[in-house]
């Protein structure tokens, strides 16, 4: 089918059709097909599935693409995201997560947020440069910085680059005050350098977990952790003396929002403090992603999924009003908030008001050596 023709309000294919072309299906990718750029004005599409097409590679292996960044720090004016400044050291994410919001930002580089999103990944090799530039300005006061806000700074391409690790050293030499998003466990990788920052108070890490079902992990965030290791990276930090807290995000009526109360406890009971959760939304191209996946995967409860999240939004599955967008609206998001609401307190989440320390940043000479 070629991706103009993917029609977002079809009727789900029944269970047979799908097992039909299970062949067909992409293991450990998320997105099945490149949705349509809406900045380009051309682009190469498959019209005949049993054409022979030169340029086209049906799973190829993931691209490294290297390059001199301008920016790393972004200023965040969006009010409802817990963050004020954010820095992603890569761009596109090659964990799979069909949900993931940051699929749409890919498309501003001339991708789709489909296929190339996990096949492509940028890095920006002079990020750490960068930050060390940004943190020597004189206007700069410190508030705290988040790792990654966008795509995740511990995906598979930060075993080989390494470039979050120069981050943190960085942050570190400031004293500049870190909060970290992912959902792998390489992240015990730096445990030595997250514990001596921990002791400043310096960094926090907010652990990713959406199930800990593992048929559903492997094809809805196909190149991730496990949640039974995220749970690890929960003790082991902690034991370490690093704030870790759990976010849960998104929460999917129909799919995963069940299991909120055991991902709560558990994370609990492994040393997180501090918690946050988002309910599911599907923005931009990621509806179409979404909802190809969804019949793919679950035919048998396709249409009850996909209209439990439309109540949750006025009758869509998107959302882009600040303080309602993340968090839905009616019956359904409401069970979900009320169920939060209730296990943070069962379980001591959220029981304390904290703050990184930003009281020590320092500067070192100007002449200091760049990355």
């Amino acid at each position: 089918m070629s991706n103009m023709e993917y029609n977002p309000n079809a009727r789900p294919r029944p269970a047979a059709a799908c097992a039909e072309t299970a062949g067909d299906y992409l293991k450990g990718r998320g997105a099945q097909f490149n949705t349509k750029n809406r900045y380009l004005t051309n682009e190469r599409v498959r019209e005949h599935a049993e054409g022979i097409d030169d340029w086209e590679d049906p799973n190829p292996a993931t691209v490294f693409l290297e390059e001199q960044a301008k920016t790393l720090v972004n200023k965040v004016d969006s009010p409802d995201v817990g963050m004020l400044y954010s820095m992603n050291p890569y761009q596109g994410c090659e964990h799979g997560c069909i949900y993931c919001y940051a699929r749409n930002s890919f498309e501003y580089y001339g991708y789709s947020a489909g296929l190339d999103f996990e096949q492509k990944i940028i890095v920006k090799k002079n990020a750490p440069a960068l930050l060390r530039k940004f943190l020597m300005h004189p206007k700069w006061d410190s508030v705290p910085l988040s790792l990654s806000g966008n795509t995740d700074c511990y995906q598979p391409a930060e075993k080989k680059f390494r470039l979050t690790r120069q981050l943190l050293e960085v942050c570190k030499e400031f004293n500049q005050p870190v909060g970290i998003i992912t959902k792998n466990a390489g992240i015990l990788r730096d445990k030595d350098l997250l514990k001596e920052m921990g002791s400043r108070n310096l960094v926090s890490v907010l652990m990713t977990i959406t199930t800990m079902n593992e048929d559903l992990r492997r094809v809805m965030e196909p190149r991730t952790t496990t949640g039974e290791q995220r749970m690890r990276v929960i003790r082991e930090l902690s034991e370490a003396g690093v704030r870790v807290g759990v976010m849960m995000g998104p929460m999917i009526p129909g799919l995963n929002e069940h299991e909120m109360q055991r991902i709560m406890k558990q994370a609990s009971e492994n040393g997180a403090t501090f918690s946050a959760y988002t309910f599911v939304r599907l923005n931009g191209a990621v509806k179409l992603l979404f909802h190809d996946w969804l019949h793919k995967n679950f035919p048998d409860r396709a249409n009850k999924v996909w209209h439990l999240i439309e109540t949750a939004h006025g009758g869509q599955v998107n959302d882009s009003r600040f303080g309602t967008r993340m968090r839905g609206e009616g019956p359904v998001a409401e069970l979900v908030r009320q169920q939060y609401k209730k296990f943070n307190q069962l379980y001591h989440l959220n029981d304390e008001r904290w703050e990184l320390d930003n009281t020590n940043f320092r500067r070192p000479g100007s002449q200091g050596t760049l990355f």
